[in-house]
């Protein structure tokens, strides 16, 4: 039975990234924005433009445009999602442990407490290849908020 829980969480993470990529959040650059940064993954040519408003320490608006597969881009629309909202260290302790779970090579499951519907890339992280399109857009979020903060 816990071989069946697995496969069944297996394909409720598939339905979550699935979801995001048929509907993505947040995706329509806003035309007023205090960083907007352009990354590009050069090992698929996966790309994230992504825009960024901050406001009392606080996310205020994350939109971004993009192409690619539909790991980067549900990636993107997860973040955009469940960083809105939230204090920049807030959001850098969610970025953080999205980025350890990235890191740990299939050993973690995530804190859905804390990553909410970013546990459903815990299974990326077994695939080396995969790991740079997952972290696209939260490495583009991460470039933002420096740019940001230079700004206030």
């Amino acid at each position: 039975t816990e071989i069946l829980c697995i496969m069944e969480l297996d394909n409720l993470y598939q339905e979550v990234i699935l979801d995001h990529y048929k509907r993505p959040q947040n995706k329509k650059l806003a035309t007023t924005f205090d960083a907007q940064v352009h990354h590009v993954n050069p090992s698929c040519g996966d790309e994230i433009d992504l825009n960024l408003v901050i406001r009392n320490e606080v996310v205020t608006s994350i939109t971004w445009d993009g192409v690619g597969c539909s790991i980067s881009q549900a990636s993107v629309s997860i973040l955009s999602d469940l960083l809105l909202g939230k204090t920049i260290a807030e959001a850098e302790h969610i970025l953080n442990n999205f980025t350890e779970l990235m890191q740990s090579k299939g050993t973690m499951v995530g804190d859905d407490e804390i990553l909410e519907d970013a546990v459903a890339m815990a299974g990326v992280s077994k695939f080396p290849a995969r790991i740079k399109c997952a972290l696209l857009g939260w490495m583009a979020y991460k470039d933002a908020v420096v740019q940001a903060q230079a700004k206030l």
